[in-house]
């Protein structure tokens, strides 16, 4: 578990701006949970887009840290990033509203009875309606261990609908969450 800010039980939040370490620090308690107790009951939903911006990938699946075993369920969808991709707010909710459909399949398909759960950019699915994640949240609750990430930060934008839903589910995402751990 070197490295890592917290414990591997209860419901952890990892918070932070781009590239603060928030997927790797979520792959290393994946791996921490994996030595420890196994592949049983292990479901990971990475729902980060990549985009290369300035020579800079935004975003990024956990799958750069970490090798996810096939006996875990893995739950991914291919992730746009709403801000980082459009021109105009219209198209930002648009972008926003596809990465909910694509969620919405994935958590469709979860498993009934988790033991561990990782989720690697928690806000994306709900930058369209914030309050959808209560669905999320409930799943999680369901595990001995919940660990999600989710970006925390001004530098995508504040005051346009996709940055506005995004921050109302991070806040629900924080006063769910036993602990949160920021990155910034």
């Amino acid at each position: 578990m070197t490295g890592l800010q917290f414990p591997l039980s209860g419901s952890t939040l990892v918070t932070g701006p781009s590239n603060a370490g928030k997927t790797r620090t979520t792959a290393a308690a994946l791996n921490a949970w994996l030595d420890s107790e196994g592949t049983e009951g292990v479901v990971v939903l990475d729902f980060a887009p990549e985009l290369e911006r300035d020579g800079t990938i935004l975003g990024g699946r956990l799958d750069r840290f970490t090798t996810v075993s096939e006996a875990v369920w893995l739950g991914r969808i291919d992730a746009s990033a709403p801000r980082a991709e459009s021109e105009t707010a219209e198209q930002a909710v648009a972008l926003a509203r596809d990465n909910a459909r694509r969620a919405e399949q994935q958590l469709d398909a979860l498993p009934e009875t988790p033991r561990a759960v990782f989720v690697n950019d928690a806000t994306i699915p709900f930058q369209h309606d914030s309050v959808a994640v209560s669905r999320l949240t409930g799943y999680c609750e369901k595990a001995d261990v919940a660990v999600l990430n989710a970006f925390d930060s001004d530098e995508l934008g504040v005051d346009d609908p996709v940055s506005r839903a995004e921050r109302d589910a991070l806040d629900r995402l924080r006063h769910w969450a036993d602990r949160t751990v920021d990155l910034s």
